[in-house]
């Protein structure tokens, strides 16, 4: 886990807001889209279905493209 060092404001309406420094927020951008691909990837798994390897699947896009004239 990374260390931060928040440090807490009060805006005119009383809402508390949290300020970090820019490298620390930029970090926890990163962790967080990295947590979200590895949702996005367990989420692909669970459904089952069939796959076929990126070859594969660049040849079938090629033939397609190939079919359309471009």
């Amino acid at each position: 886990m990374i260390a931060l060092h928040p440090q807490f404001i009060t805006d005119t309406a009383g809402k508390k807001l949290v300020v970090l420094p820019q490298s620390e927020f930029d970090i926890l951008m990163e962790e967080l889209d990295d947590a979200e691909d590895v949702r996005l990837y367990d989420e692909a798994k669970k459904d089952n279905e069939p796959s076929i390897r990126l070859e594969e699947a660049m040849e079938v896009l090629k033939a397609e493209r190939k079919k359309l004239g471009k």
